[in-house]
C-alpha cells in the first residue's frame, strides 16, 4: 500500500510565465545608452591620443627617464714619469632638511628636532653640535651644513642612516704637489673656472669627454638599454703628460728658495732643458703659491715671470754673440783681441766690469774674464745690419714657439737705429740694449747644445691613455748655426768652468761649460741704482751635449752678489741631481780637485754687465 501510494504521487507543477514583447521605446533607450557610452569612450580615447598624447608621453618619460648633466670633470695631469700633478677627486656637499629628520628605528611619521640630529653629526663632522644647530636655525629645508666633504667622511654620514640628510657629489681639483708646479700648472677657482697656467691655456685638452645622459629605468630603477644613444656611456681615461720631472723640480725649487732667502732677493727662477728636443725638465720659480689655497696669495704670483718678464741678459749672451761672429766669418777660433780695459764708441765710453786691461787675449779668455772690450772688438767685425738680422732671425723680438702660457716677445731696437748709432751694436755685444725673457735665453743657448738648431721649448708631451707614458720627442728644430761653430763656443765655455767664474759647478769626471752674468737692471729705459740680476747658464755633458741649465736671481742684496756667488750654487745642486737622474757617466777619469778659495768682492761699475 505504501509503495503503491508513492508510485502514484504527482510531481510538483512549474510556473510558466508567458512571454510578452518589450516595448519598442525601452530597446531604443538601452541601445542609445550603450551607443553614447561607446562614443564617449571613443571620444576620450581620441582626446588622450590626439590632444593630450604628447603631454602624457612627456610626463611618462620624465618619470621613467633619469637625466644626468655633465659635472665638468677634468683630466689628470702627470709629470714625465707618471707622478700625479693635478687630478679631480670626488667631494660632497651635505644638505639638511629638518622637516624630514628621522632616526633609524623611529616610526615613519616621526620628525626629530634638529638638536637630535646635530648631536650625532657633530662627532662625524668634527664640529660642535651648537654650531650645527645655529646653522640649521628654524628653516625647514635646503640648508647647506658643510662643503668639501671627503669620501671617507661622507661614507660615515651615510652610515648614520638619518633621513633628511642629503649628500651631493661634485668633483674638486686637487694638486698633490702643492706649490711645486703651481707656476706652470695654475689652478681652478671655486667655480671650477681655470685662472692660470696650463689649466687655462689647455682648457679644451683638460676637459674630460662628457655629455648629457638620459637613461630609461624600469619600475625597480634598473637602467634599460632602450633609448641609449651611441657614446652615451663613453668615458675617457686620458691624462695630460708633462715633460717636467717632479724630483728635479723639487731639487731646483729647494735650492732656489734657499739662495733667494739668503741673498734677500726679489725672486728667482731655475730652468733645465733637453737641448735636443726642447723638452723642459724643470721650471722652478720663487716666490710661488699653493694652488689648493690660492685665495691666500697675491694674484701677482699667478703668472710665471720667466716667461712673461723681460730683462737684459748681460754676459750670459756673450756666447751667443761669439757664435754669430763665427758663423759670419767675422772671427776665427784662433784669433785674439786687444783689451786695454776701455774704449770709446761714438763718444760713449765702454769699460770692463773691473776696469782692468787684459792685453792680447783669445776668445776663451774673453769669456773667462768676461771682457766687454774684447766682445765689442769681436762683434765690430760683423756688419751692423747683419748683426741686427741675426738677432731678429734668432727671434729676440718674437714670441717663442712654446706651449708655456703667456709667453711674450723680447725688445730689439729698430734696424734703422741699430745701424745708425754705433753704440747700439756695441752694447749689444755684451748683452745690453735689448731685452728678452729667461725662457728665450734658454732657447738660444740650446742651439749651442744641439749643434745649431732652434728648438721649441715646451713642457707637455700630449694626452696619453691610461697608465701609458709618451716617450721623449725626437730631435728637431730649425738649423741656424753650423755644428762646428757650436762645438767651438762650447769648448770656450768649458774654460769658464775650468778656469773662470764658473768654477763652482766643476764636478770631477764631467765636462761642463758655463757662463756667469751680473747685469744691471733697467726699468723704463733707465738703470736702477744698485739693482742687479745675477745669472748662470751651463751646458753638459760636453762630450755629448744635451742639457742646458739656467738660473736667474732678481735683485739679490749685498756687495758680493754676483752670478758666481748667487746663481752658480743653485746650478751646482741642479746639475748634481741631473747627473744622477739621467744616469750620465763621467767622460774622463775622476781626479780630486783642490778646494776653491773664497771669491773677493768686486766693485760695482754702472752701467756695464758683470760676471
Amino acid at each position: 500500500m505504501v509503495a503503491s501510494s508513492g508510485r502514484h504521487r504527482r510531481s510538483p507543477r512549474r510556473r510558466v510565465v508567458p512571454l510578452q514583447p518589450l516595448p519598442p521605446g525601452r530597446l531604443v533607450t538601452v541601445f542609445a545608452l550603450l551607443s553614447v557610452s561607446l562614443l564617449g569612450l571613443l571620444g576620450r580615447l581620441a582626446w588622450l591620443q590626439l590632444v593630450e598624447g604628447s603631454k602624457l608621453h612627456a610626463r611618462a618619460r620624465s618619470i621613467q627617464t633619469q637625466t644626468i648633466n655633465p659635472t665638468g670633470e677634468r683630466r689628470t695631469i702627470v709629470d714625465r714619469d707618471g707622478r700625479v700633478v693635478a687630478l679631480d677627486e670626488e667631494r660632497f656637499t651635505l644638505w639638511a632638511h629638518p622637516r624630514l629628520f628621522n632616526l633609524p628605528g623611529d616610526p615613519p611619521g616621526m620628525v626629530r628636532p634638529p638638536a637630535a640630529v646635530a648631536e650625532q653629526l657633530a662627532e662625524v663632522l668634527a664640529l660642535p653640535a651648537s654650531q650645527l644647530i645655529r646653522t640649521m636655525g628654524n628653516r625647514p629645508s635646503g640648508i647647506k651644513l658643510m662643503d668639501d666633504l671627503d669620501p671617507e667622511t661622507a661614507a660615515r654620514v651615510k652610515r648614520l642612516g638619518i633621513s633628511g640628510l642629503d649628500l651631493e657629489p661634485h668633483p674638486q681639483r686637487i694638486y698633490p704637489q702643492g706649490p711645486l708646479f703651481a707656476n706652470v700648472v695654475g689652478f681652478l677657482n671655486l667655480d671650477r673656472v681655470p685662472q692660470a697656467g696650463l689649466e687655462q691655456s689647455r682648457e679644451r685638452d683638460l676637459r674630460r669627454h662628457e655629455s648629457v645622459r638620459s637613461l630609461l629605468r624600469g619600475a625597480d630603477g634598473t637602467p634599460l638599454p632602450e633609448g641609449l644613444q651611441p657614446g652615451t656611456l663613453f668615458g675617457d681615461d686620458l691624462r695630460l703628460q708633462l715633460t717636467l720631472d717632479a724630483t728635479l723640480q723639487q731639487v731646483a725649487h729647494q735650492a732656489l728658495v734657499r739662495q733667494v732667502k739668503q741673498w734677500k732677493a726679489r725672486r728667482g727662477v731655475a730652468l733645465v732643458m733637453d737641448g735636443r728636443n726642447g723638452e723642459i725638465l724643470a721650471l722652478a720659480s720663487t716666490p710661488t703659491y699653493d694652488p689648493n689655497r690660492y685665495w691666500r696669495y697675491s694674484p701677482s704670483l699667478f703668472r710665471e715671470w720667466s716667461v712673461q718678464d723681460l730683462y737684459e741678459p748681460g754676459s750670459t749672451f756673450k756666447p751667443i754673440n761669439l757664435a754669430i761672429a763665427l758663423q759670419e766669418g767675422a772671427i776665427r777660433p784662433g784669433d785674439r783681441v786687444l783689451d786695454n780695459g776701455s774704449l770709446a764708441i761714438g763718444g760713449w765710453p765702454i769699460f770692463n766690469h773691473d776696469r782692468r786691461a787684459h792685453g792680447s787675449i783669445d776668445f776663451p779668455t774673453v769669456l773667462q774674464v768676461s771682457s766687454n772690450v774684447g766682445m765689442v772688438q769681436a762683434m765690430a767685425n760683423v756688419p751692423h745690419h747683419r748683426y741686427w738680422h741675426w738677432l731678429h732671425t734668432l727671434g729676440v723680438d718674437a714670441i717663442p714657439d712654446t706651449d708655456l702660457p703667456g709667453a711674450v716677445a723680447g725688445q730689439l731696437k729698430p734696424l734703422s737705429t741699430f745701424t745708425s748709432q754705433p753704440i747700439e751694436p756695441a752694447t749689444a755685444a755684451f748683452g745690453q740694449g735689448f731685452n728678452l725673457t729667461p725662457l728665450k735665453l734658454l732657447q738660444l743657448h740650446a742651439m749651442l747644445t744641439n749643434g745649431g738648431r732652434l728648438v721649441s721649448p715646451h713642457i707637455t708631451r700630449g694626452l696619453r691613455s691610461g697608465d701609458g707614458l709618451a716617450p721623449p720627442a725626437p730631435a728637431g728644430g730649425v738649423p741656424l748655426l753650423r755644428p762646428d761653430v757650436t762645438r767651438t763656443v762650447l769648448s770656450w765655455m768649458e774654460s769658464v768652468v775650468e778656469k773662470g767664474s764658473g768654477k763652482g759647478v766643476r764636478i770631477p769626471g764631467y765636462r761642463i761649460g758655463g757662463k756667469t752674468g751680473t747685469a744691471q737692471k733697467a726699468e723704463n729705459g733707465r738703470y736702477i741704482p744698485g739693482a742687479r740680476i745675477c745669472s748662470f747658464v751651463a751646458h753638459l755633458p760636453l762630450n755629448d751635449p744635451r742639457f742646458v741649465v739656467l738660473v736667474v736671481v732678481d735683485e739679490p742684496q749685498g756687495g758680493n752678489a754676483y752670478g758666481s756667488t748667487v746663481a752658480v750654487p743653485v746650478a751646482r745642486q741642479i746639475i748634481e741631481a741631473l747627473l744622477v737622474l739621467e744616469r750620465l757617466s763621467p767622460s774622463r777619469p775622476v781626479t780630486s780637485l783642490p778646494p776653491l778659495p773664497p771669491r773677493p768682492p768686486r766693485p760695482v761699475v754702472a752701467p756695464q754687465p758683470r760676471r
